[in-house]
């Protein structure tokens, strides 16, 4: 399907460099934050996103520590307001995000979330299922586009852009 004029576009970024599982003093997987690095290399990331001219008005994120700072990041650098949902967190329901996000009026929603989360409901979208293999890597992101959004093949896969392609985009 050819992106056009009223095609609803997600795009899916995964949350950048975090401190590792299993580091002492984050036992609890979702209080795990970005590191330095993962930090830095997320506002270059955020700069080549808004290079890119993707075309979203809302960002949905995972209330986990690690992808609220990457949406806060891509937040400040576009303008565009967050919200969180549990949906997004690696255990969240990807049938419930699909209802919340799918009669969006303004056609454009950044998703920012987990692996294998981001890839299995990609693949979901363009394959039917969650089989299909995909590679996001921290801070990457990709586009599908579709006419309607339904929870099955439903969207086209756009692109995939490696986090440092993102982060030399200017």
């Amino acid at each position: 399907m050819p992106e056009g004029r009223g095609a609803l576009e997600l795009y899916f970024l995964r949350h950048g460099i975090a401190v590792e599982r299993g580091t002492p003093g984050y036992e609890n997987d979702a209080d795990r934050p970005l590191t330095a690095e993962g930090e830095s290399r997320t506002r270059d990331i955020a700069r080549g996103i808004r290079a890119t001219k993707a075309s979203f008005g809302r960002i949905l994120s995972s209330p986990y520590l690690r992808a609220r700072q990457t949406a806060e990041i891509v937040a400040a650098e576009t303008g565009i307001k967050i919200e969180f949902t549990r949906s997004l967190t690696p255990e969240g329901s990807p049938e419930r995000l699909i209802q919340e996000i799918a009669s969006e009026a303004d056609r454009g929603v950044l998703l920012v979330g987990h692996e294998p989360y981001l890839t299995d409901l990609i693949s979901v979208l363009i394959a039917g299922n969650p089989g299909t293999l995909i590679e996001l890597k921290k801070g990457g992101l990709g586009k599908v586009t579709a006419e309607s959004l339904s929870y099955g093949k439903c969207a086209t896969l756009n692109w995939l852009l490696a986090p440092k392609l993102l982060r030399n985009i200017r």
